[in-house]
């Protein structure tokens, strides 16, 4: 992929500074938008769905892709910056799709003077409640995207170039997830993301990839480690998680617009998927 592809605009949600003592503690965070810490001092840990486990340390930086089911646990003193961005993707792969990030990097004082100097010209962006379900909604992306597009230009470009110095810190030490894929998956992945939309059928990104049925699955999960029937699946809740946050469209709406001819399947489909039905998980973040 040419990294060409790759260019993204961020939209920045939330940053800020936060002081805890024993309190940053939640759970079943699974929202579609990405999150970077600093740690100031303290210890915390950040417990990921797949088992993968960040013990907070000062001075680190840890980042943590959109879609991704976690949680925290704190019983101390912490101090942290944070930013929530979310990407703006289209019907393009994600950035987090193409790239594998670490979790954890070093830190250094170039990066909490980033971080500061966006807090400074974005001073309404800090959060005012700490319990993510206040913050990961409808309500409050709308604000802060209102707010992004009234900030002066100068403002909005300079945020822009610093999450991404920030993300570049982590790319630094990432690892490209295609680099040696086969381009006949790559190419239905392309497909697969530019018709979320629609219905997708195996046979017919079989017969792109020029390759019977059952060579294309064996070949599509040996590179993306999952069936191209649950990637798709996957991806078109993904999807839906969003829509069910920034759309006023309801479940049935959301559910057709995504392909899905059975409103009960998508039901047990995004319950499997979040933890979470789609009615509940729109009541939770719509209701703040």
């Amino acid at each position: 992929m040419n990294k060409n592809e790759l260019k993204r605009n961020f939209i920045l949600l939330n940053v800020g500074y936060a002081y805890h003592d024993a309190d940053w503690n939640w759970k079943n965070i699974h929202s579609p938008f990405a999150r970077i810490h600093y740690v100031k001092s303290g210890t915390a840990k950040i417990l990921r769905e797949d088992g993968i486990v960040f013990e907070l340390k000062k001075g680190h930086l840890y980042l943590t892709p959109s879609y991704v089911k976690h949680r925290y646990e704190c019983d101390d003193i912490l101090e942290l910056y944070y930013l929530h961005i979310y990407e703006e993707i289209g019907k393009n792969l994600s950035i987090f799709d193409v790239i594998s990030f670490p979790g954890e990097i070093e830190g250094g004082p170039l990066d909490i003077h980033l971080i500061q100097r966006l807090i400074k010209i974005n001073p309404e962006r800090e959060l005012q409640y700490f319990d993510p379900s206040s913050y990961d909604n409808s309500t409050h992306l709308a604000y802060n995207v209102a707010i992004q597009q009234k900030s002066p230009l100068a403002f909005e470009l300079e945020t822009e170039g610093i999450i991404k110095q920030l993300f570049s810190r982590f790319l630094a030490h990432a690892v490209y997830k295609n680099e040696k894929m086969d381009m006949r998956i790559l190419k239905s992945l392309d497909y697969i993301h530019g018709n979320i939309d629609h219905a997708i059928d195996i046979e017919c990104l079989a017969e792109r990839s020029c390759l019977t049925k059952d060579h294309f699955i064996r070949l599509f999960k040996k590179e993306m480690n999952c069936t191209p029937g649950k990637y798709i699946n996957i991806k078109k809740i993904e999807t839906a998680q969003l829509r069910l946050l920034i759309c006023e469209s309801s479940i049935k709406d959301i559910a057709y617009g995504l392909g899905f001819d059975n409103i009960s399947y998508f039901n047990r489909l995004f319950t499997k998927i979040t933890g979470e039905s789609p009615g509940r998980y729109k009541n939770r973040y719509r209701a703040h």
